[in-house]
């Protein structure tokens, strides 16, 4: 369970990263692609922190995941610039995915009825029997 101080924590870097990195989307060349930052989540010795990013249009997400990975140490020194009277040491931070969009509008496809595996067994992984 996260402590307060986990989430308040947790809250300033989603906050202050997002405001980042929308800046920095700016400056390149992919217009009109939309990032969030979903999620940030940091354990109790605050030494890191996952930040799940949501990507849209999909085929960019690979392409710019790996960008914004390269430029880890930039984005911390920017992010200890603006949380340096809030944080005396900003958390490593570890870049992440975000792939629940994508899960949930499988699990609605399959709800609905248009994903029907009984009906199209090829959309089941195939499984191995030990």
């Amino acid at each position: 369970m996260e402590t307060n101080r986990q989430k308040k924590i947790a809250g300033i870097i989603q906050e202050d990263l997002a405001d980042i990195l929308l800046k920095e989307l700016k400056k390149g060349p992919l217009k009109g692609v939309l990032l969030s930052v979903t999620e940030v989540s940091v354990p109790t010795d605050l030494s890191s922190a996952k930040v799940y990013l949501s990507i849209f249009p999909k085929e960019h997400e690979h392409h710019l995941i790996r960008e914004i990975i390269e430029q880890t140490p930039k984005f911390r020194h920017e992010l200890s610039q603006r949380t340096r009277h809030q944080l005396r040491r900003v958390p490593e931070l570890v870049f992440i995915l975000d792939q629940s969009i994508e899960r949930a509008e499988e699990l609605d496809r399959s709800f609905k009825g248009t994903d029907n595996p009984i009906e199209n067994p090829d959309l089941l992984a195939k499984r191995k029997k030990l």
